[in-house]
């Protein structure tokens, strides 16, 4: 059966070409992927048990739409999986009737999640670092490596704004705020997308918002919520990164999947927002509208609720969507709906030159963790790193550390540095005794090479999870014998209940896993100096690592404190149990290949530290959710006898110098539409040189509704010689500020 039906408007001519040719086996074909290595490892959610049935040969005999992780599913040699697909591609190209194509996809969160590829810093790092420029930079070079290969798309950045640190993904995250989220997001796709290879926004929408931070859990986020801090992150990807896919959201938000909802996928995506680039499902999303959601009788239902709301291509394999030919046969699904998905397609591979693209001749060699790109995964590993505390010790003298004890279960783990989308604990993990195929050295490895003069020992203590504590009493030796003790302890990513943080690894308390934080604190009731260093994927509970901090009930003081980079943190109340604390603490969030030797610097002082927080840390479990971004009645007041106030605030961190800011300016009034430019004099107190991040805060005084104490409208790194000073300008647009008022109407 040939379909007659018109391309929609903004369509080449090929592509209408194309489609009035296309039989409706061959539309649907272009809106599936394959699996073609998917075996009986869970990678994704749920498919061990979603295993596509159809046959690769069977479900390609009309072409398809998109070859799914060919590199990212097991670990395949990148040369001799590079000369397979290009004789597929040459075969689609060839040997089908229309000889069109496939797309290749791959998973790209922490760079290209394939054998042998850098792993650069988890995306909550990335906020840590404040850097969006340099986020391109790791952006440009993972597309690099992507094109390379053939790969057209990257499922890449997630934009989900961080609502509950109990939920497991939160290291896929970028941070708590939404402009920070927005503009290094943005930055990321500009990067991979400048090498041709096109970013994937997921999950829209809502994805992190879910009850008790439980994973596919319902959403009842209101409407300010979802317009002031879930939508303005995609939205400027889309405007200011010029995006060319998004992926939906699994959740629900007050009862409608969001899968089968056309006010998201369409409505806003597409009618408001102007977005023009292919809407690509969450593995296995369509079929959970019958499975989990139960609002579709069957998979026909799931497929036309899904293509109907607006998603264009189901992945990973085909499933609901080979319903779709014969569902407009038999005048259940209008053959325009088809179209218009298909056009959309077809545009994309035009886009991405498939039409035209010639598959002669293979990459022969390729080094997919090349010099330079390590290099960027040591800047950004390096600039993440939050120092939390420190009473003077950092950074080490070498007259101090003739003695070092390393302890802790991440101390000497390469797979502690990367996230749950990395290859190695993604993919890995299901292959036992393969190399990573990468160097990843280790902080014991690290602090081994760094200092050379020191005498090092190791213990490990107590695993990351568990209640064995056999290995606590060698760890209080080793410390007894250093004369400094760095205990690092944290999470292990993984999926689905391997592991403490990752997809799938929710939890209902914020304390640190199994028995480390007791580890920690028979370590430090040696007497022996300690550093702790928290390597997580998420912000754990740390005040008894801390000292303590004042603060004040519904005012602005926790991001004042930050504004004053203020070093009396060394000074504060003793832990509980051992009326000691550590020296000094510092948090990194899964800082990739060459997290250990940026750990090892700074410890030393070769770097300064800059990383800022880019989510809360908790006071508690019972805290959350918990956003800075909360008016006076959802802090601290005394109406309440519950403290929500984080033991850190978004946007702490310290520094081994100090910092004094001065003469902030700002317009007395400003015009509808119209840019302000902010001003600040910003002087490095101290005697090292750093680099400050300066935030901008902006509150509004009175409104129509309730609004945040403090919202972040700018930030800026800014480097400075011991001594030296600069005034920082922001110029904002006054759109930062608009939100929807009692209409519902978003305005200024």
């Amino acid at each position: 059966m040939m379909s007659q039906s018109p391309g929609s408007a903004g369509q080449s001519s090929r592509v209408e070409a194309l489609l009035a040719r296309m039989t409706l086996e061959e539309k649907q074909a272009q809106l599936v992927g394959f699996w073609v290595d998917q075996g009986d490892e869970v990678v994704a959610p749920m498919s061990g048990e979603k295993q596509s049935s159809t046959r690769y040969e069977d479900a390609s005999e009309h072409g398809i739409g998109h070859l799914t992780r060919v590199y990212g599913t097991r670990p395949v040699d990148p040369v001799e999986r590079a000369e397979w697909l290009w004789a597929e591609q040459r075969r689609l190209k060839d040997q089908t009737r229309l000889g069109i194509p496939a797309i290749v996809h791959e998973e790209c969160l922490t760079g290209l999640a394939g054998w042998k590829a850098a792993t650069f810093p988890t995306p909550l790092a990335w906020g840590a670092a404040f850097d969006p420029d340099l986020v391109e930079e790791v952006g440009r070079a993972v597309g690099s490596s992507m094109r390379s290969l053939g790969i057209h798309q990257g499922l890449a950045p997630v934009l989900d704004v961080i609502r509950d640190p109990r939920w497991g993904r939160v290291d896929e995250c970028i941070a708590e705020d939404p402009l920070v989220v927005g503009r290094v997001g943005t930055a990321y796709v500009r990067g991979l997308q400048s090498e041709g290879v096109h970013a994937t926004l997921k999950h829209f929408i809502g994805y992190s918002a879910s009850r008790a931070g439980r994973n596919h859990a319902p959403v009842s986020a209101g409407l300010r919520e979802i317009e002031d801090v879930l939508l303005p992150p995609f939205e400027m990807a889309i405007h200011e990164g010029g995006a060319r896919s998004v992926m939906n959201s699994y959740v629900d938000i007050d009862g409608v999947p969001v899968t089968a909802d056309a006010r998201y996928l369409t409505g806003i995506l597409r009618d408001r927002w102007g977005f023009d680039g292919v809407v690509v499902s969450d593995y296995f999303a369509v079929d959970f509208l019958r499975s989990m959601h139960r609002v579709a009788a069957d998979s026909a239902d799931a497929a036309r609720l899904a293509l109907t709301a607006g998603i264009d291509v189901e992945l990973p394999s085909p499933d609901a969507y080979v319903t779709l030919a014969g569902q407009v046969r038999d005048g259940r699904l209008p053959l325009e709906i088809l179209d218009r998905a298909v056009g959309r397609v077809l545009a994309q591979k035009e886009e991405l030159g498939l039409l035209d693209a010639d598959f002669d001749t293979p990459p022969t060699a390729i080094d997919l963790d090349p010099a330079e790109h390590r290099a960027l995964a040591r800047r950004l590993a390096e600039e993440s790193i939050v120092l939390l505390s420190n009473d003077g010790t950092l950074p080490l003298a070498p007259s101090t550390t003739a003695r070092i004890a390393l302890i802790g279960p991440n101390a000497d783990s390469a797979e502690a540095l990367m996230g749950c989308y990395s290859f190695v604990n993604h993919v890995l993990a299901h292959h036992p005794g393969t190399p990573a195929g990468i160097a990843l050295p280790t902080v014991v490895e690290a602090v081994r090479d760094e200092f050379r003069h020191a005498e090092i020992t190791s213990a490990i203590g107590c695993d990351v999870e568990g209640d064995d504590r056999s290995g606590i009493p060698a760890a209080v030796d080793a410390a007894t014998d250093a004369d400094l003790a760095i205990v690092v302890v944290g999470d292990r990513a993984g999926l689905f209940g391997r592991g403490t943080v990752g997809e799938g690894n929710d939890v209902e308390d914020l304390e640190l896993p199994g028995l480390q934080r007791e580890l920690v604190e028979a370590v430090v009731a040696t007497g022996t100096p300690v550093i702790l260093i928290a390597m997580t994927g998420r912000p754990y509970v740390l005040d008894w690592a801390l000292p303590a901090r004042a603060t004040a009930a519904g005012t602005m003081t926790g991001l004042g404190a930050v504004n004053s980079a203020d070093a009396a943190d060394a000074a504060g109340s003793p832990t509980a149990s051992s009326g000691r604390l550590p020296v000094a603490v510092l948090q990194t969030f899964f800082p990739g290949e060459e997290g250990g030797p940026a750990l090892a610097r700074m410890l030393s002082g070769r770097v300064t530290p800059s990383g800022r927080l880019p989510v809360s840390l908790p006071r508690s479990a019972g805290a959350q959710p918990y956003s800075y971004l909360h008016p006076v009645l959802g802090g601290l007041t005394d109406v309440t006898s519950a403290d929500s106030t984080p033991v850190r605030p978004f946007g702490f961190g310290l520094s081994y110098t100090t910092f004094a800011r001065a003469d902030l300016t700002a317009p007395a009034a400003v015009g509808h539409g119209e840019t302000f430019r902010a001003t600040v004099r910003v002087r490095n107190t101290g005697d090292v040189a750093a680099t400050d991040v300066v935030q901008l805060y902006a509150h509004d005084e009175v409104a129509s509704v309730t609004r945040p104490v403090a919202q972040l409208v700018d930030f800026r790194r800014v480097a400075l010689a011991p001594g030296s000073e600069e005034t920082v300008e922001f110029d904002v647009p006054v759109d930062r500020l608009a939100f929807p008022g009692l209409d519902g109407v978003k305005r200024v």
